[in-house]
């Protein structure tokens, strides 16, 4: 007989007395370290699943509508498996379901998405549903959302284990403040808590905080309302920026965190330039 794996109370419930007597260690051998996980997602919308996760390079090893909704896809070394989800489930909640998949190279895996997703719609799909985060420089991970509110998250395997969730204790307040906000930023992709975060820093803490910090913080901003479609604020958040004067040495800082505003205009206007240059003020 088979002990249960997982059982509480008494462990030998189910084992024979031989496999008592060989203990946990010689009773597992069948338990082996070479397990796969595949993951069952929701599925409101078979087409649309499947035009869209080929459109980003999968193919399509499985598809069964009846009796039963079943579908299976690969994109290298991993397996996505879909069927039908529960009555009264929304996926404009995005809140669907979803995966982690752990890459060694996260960047390589944002350029493959971005670039079926171009190739299939001619532009990235940042918006809505589906839709892939955008990715900056240095970033461990994004989030791929598809069209039934799933949400697939790659990561880099070494990311750290551990985030400081308030910002580091040993900075100063605004410049702890963006330390948090890049946290729910990069690794909530909480967009618009990152954006409050750093609005009330600014009011609570800016008159005391350096040059560069409230530069910086005004470039985090300017990205953000970008990204969240705040293009009015984005452009008051840029005149703010551009009236600070900073060496040259903090310019060069200012615009590296700038330049990911730059960067995700074209993103997500598929190619087009945005009104700004990315130059920021000078003594």
């Amino acid at each position: 007989m088979v002990g249960r794996v997982g059982t509480t109370g008494d462990e030998y419930v189910g084992t024979s007395p031989t496999e008592r007597e060989q203990g946990p260690e010689r009773r597992s051998t069948g338990v082996r370290a070479n397990e796969r996980v595949v993951p069952v997602l929701h599925c409101f919308d078979p087409e649309a699943t499947i035009e869209f996760f080929r459109a980003i390079g999968f193919e399509v090893t499985h598809d069964q509508r009846r009796p039963y909704l079943y579908l299976a896809l690969r994109w290298s070394g991993f397996d996505l498996h879909f069927g039908r989800p529960p009555k009264g489930l929304d996926p404009a909640m995005e809140h669907t379901g979803g995966c982690l998949v752990m890459v060694d190279d996260v960047a390589a895996y944002h350029a493959a998405v971005t670039q079926g997703m171009r190739r299939t719609y001619g532009r990235v799909l940042g918006r809505g549903l589906p839709r892939v985060t955008r990715y900056r420089p240095g970033a461990s991970r994004f989030t791929l959302m598809d069209p039934s509110g799933n949400s697939i998250i790659v990561i880099q395997r070494d990311e750290p284990e551990e985030l400081e969730y308030g910002g580091s204790k040993d900075l100063p307040p605004l410049a702890r403040a963006l330390d948090s906000a890049r946290i729910l930023r990069d690794f909530k992709t909480d967009d618009l808590s990152a954006s409050r975060q750093i609005k009330s820093a600014l009011r609570r803490h800016g008159d005391r905080a350096t040059d560069v910090q409230r530069a910086t913080a005004l470039a985090m901003l300017v990205e953000l309302s970008t990204a969240l479609g705040e293009h009015e604020d984005a452009a008051d958040w840029l005149g703010r920026l551009r009236g600070t004067a900073l060496t040259e040495e903090e310019r060069r800082v200012v615009e590296a965190e700038l330049r990911n505003a730059d960067d995700l205009r074209l993103w997500l206007d598929g190619g087009a330039g945005g009104p700004d240059d990315g130059t920021v003020g000078s003594p």
